[in-house]
């Protein structure tokens, strides 16, 4: 099914639903670009830091502990 048709389909079957429902529908709707919105700034966030130098410097430390330091393992 394409964009279009499914979009009228929508339309068509929110215009028959009774007043009260349709502002259940809105905040579904809102709720559903907000999390879109969310993901998409989450993708963008860890696509910077991925690509960030910020913290190369940590590769150059020596360890300071190792597997030894440990009381117990599990």
């Amino acid at each position: 099914m394409n964009r279009e048709l499914l979009i009228n389909r929508t339309i068509n079957n929110i215009s028959l639903l009774p007043d009260w429902r349709l502002k259940e529908i809105s905040d579904y709707v809102d709720f559903l670009l907000k999390t879109h919105d969310d993901k998409k700034i989450t993708e963008g966030i860890m696509k910077l830091t991925s690509k960030s130098k910020s913290f190369d410097f940590l590769n150059q430390e020596e360890d300071i502990y190792d597997e030894s330091d440990l009381i117990e393992k599990f």
